[in-house]
């Protein structure tokens, strides 16, 4: 094995994540041209992809994308939710042109519309999903990377990297991963150092799908509490100058209890009652 094969073999830290966030789990569909990437297929259903074969066309495509002179020319689309995030967060780290959302039609062939570009390289997230962008490149000639699962079709696609496409986690590794692969390539990062952009190290996490809502929750969660604690805390102001009401001599003489007061004879008559 070549010293460059090995700087980029597999880690067994890499294999963990890809397994924690199931990556490798595809669907129970399987396509003819995605055999050769299936380990095997599981007793219910699913189908395990390899995650060796994964690791290599995931070097692949990061090799294409590095091999761009303009970071702007790469163009990366997804119209999946979950991988909204992600995509953003990559062509925020990698410098490539995100078009997230719905693809609008002509975006790669009309050049009247506003939104109109001409990338030398595609990257999507689903084949199925994102068959526009597809169709498209192929009328102008640009290749395309794609996150391909068992079951997405192989056509006007260059490369595919078979992982899980369609779990929260897994294509937020998978761009995660491939950002990674993309900056040790062009230098800016080595494999000693780990995926650390200005003095900030960035975690897989940050290109998980989060949900707005629940976003929103903890968020509201939080500022209630800190107000909360911010009412308890508050310490209220005592004047301890005030004067108060007028306070009698403490040590003046107080009457003697000990006196014995008159008392009239029990066994005298009770005076007549009053008539009215």
């Amino acid at each position: 094995m070549s010293s460059g094969a090995a700087h980029s073999a597999l880690t067994e830290e890499d294999v963990m994540k890809l397994l924690a966030t199931q990556a490798h789990l595809g669907s129970t569909n399987l396509n003819f041209q995605m055999q050769q990437y299936v380990y095997k297929r599981r007793f219910d259903g699913p189908n395990i992809i390899n995650v060796k074969k994964t690791w290599e066309k995931l070097l692949l495509a990061a090799r294409a994308i590095a091999a761009v002179e303009n970071p702007a020319d790469v163009v990366v689309v997804s119209a999946r939710p979950y991988a909204q995030r992600a995509l953003l967060k990559f062509a925020a780290h990698t410098g490539a042109t995100a078009i997230f959302g719905r693809f609008s039609p002509g975006c790669l062939t009309n050049q009247i519309q506003k939104t109109f570009k001409e990338p030398r390289l595609l990257v999507i997230s689903d084949p199925r999903i994102d068959h526009q962008a597809v169709t498209e490149a192929s009328y102008v000639g640009v290749p395309v990377i794609s996150f391909v699962n068992t079951e997405s079709p192989l056509k006007l696609i260059d490369i595919g990297v078979p992982c899980n496409n369609k779990g929260e986690r897994s294509i937020g590794l998978m761009w995660w991963m491939l950002a990674r692969e993309i900056l040790i390539l062009r230098g800016k990062i080595s494999r000693q150092t780990g995926f650390v952009l200005d003095g900030k190290e960035i975690m897989p996490d940050l290109y998980f799908y989060r949900d707005p809502t629940e976003t929103e929750k903890e968020e509201t969660g939080a500022h209630a509490e800190v107000t909360e604690t911010q009412e308890f805390q508050q310490a209220t102001d005592i004047d301890f100058t005030a004067q108060g009401g007028k306070v009698e001599d403490w040590a003046a003489e107080t009457a003697t209890w000990t006196a014995e007061g008159k008392t009239d004879e029990w066994a005298s008559a009770a005076p007549a009652q009053s008539t009215w």
